[in-house]
């Protein structure tokens, strides 16, 4: 699984007046959570791999010579610039599970995209608990024998060593029926009836 490589400094002072003066330096406080709470500021490019990419990543920490392995828990944002504001990680620890959003990735090319119908993929990341080495970069959703009409949904994703979280019955994918194979129809039952 890739990862991604940050080199923090720990963050002594903490407060609106300390955060702000971080951020005027082209650093984003974070914080680590885990067996102790580390908070630490890293650079704002440091971040850019790791949060703008729909890829599921690990995060790589070192804080004062000690790295910690992560995954992102939660970003906060600018609401008027759009900037990376906060940063909050989750330390990984081989014995206890967490949650994660994996990324899906669709296998195969649908049947009923093959007879004419259109591929409409409706989520793009299942919610997970597992333990850490079970994690992946992506859930592989085969979708080859989808018709068109036809729905994937959560209950037919398998997450092997994970327990998904989103509710069964929704759909992950779906093909539907294009405006140009519905008026090939409508012509066709308009022929039939002469």
């Amino acid at each position: 699984m890739k990862s991604v490589k940050i080199e923090g400094t720990t963050r002594t002072e903490l407060g609106k007046k300390a955060t702000r003066q971080l951020r005027s330096e082209g650093m984003v406080p974070g914080v680590i959570y885990g067996a102790e709470n580390i908070h630490f500021a890293a650079p704002q490019i440091a971040f850019r791999t790791l949060v703008y990419t729909p890829e599921f990543q690990l995060a790589e920490v070192t804080v004062e010579g000690k790295t910690h392995r992560c995954i992102l828990k939660d970003l906060q944002f600018d609401v008027v610039t759009d900037e990376l504001n906060h940063v909050d990680l989750l330390e990984l620890n081989d014995e206890r599970k967490i949650i994660a959003e994996l990324p899906l990735k669709f296998t195969g090319t649908a049947e009923g995209v093959k007879a004419g119908g259109r591929f409409v993929p409706k989520l793009k990341t299942l919610k997970v608990r597992t333990y850490p080495k079970h994690l992946k970069e992506a859930i592989e959703v085969p979708i080859d024998k989808l018709q068109i009409g036809e729905n994937v949904r959560v209950q037919d994703v398998i997450a092997d060593n994970m327990e998904v979280m989103n509710s069964p019955r929704i759909p992950v994918a779906s093909v539907v029926t294009t405006r140009a194979l519905r008026q090939a129809e409508t012509e066709e039952a308009k022929a039939a009836k002469k």
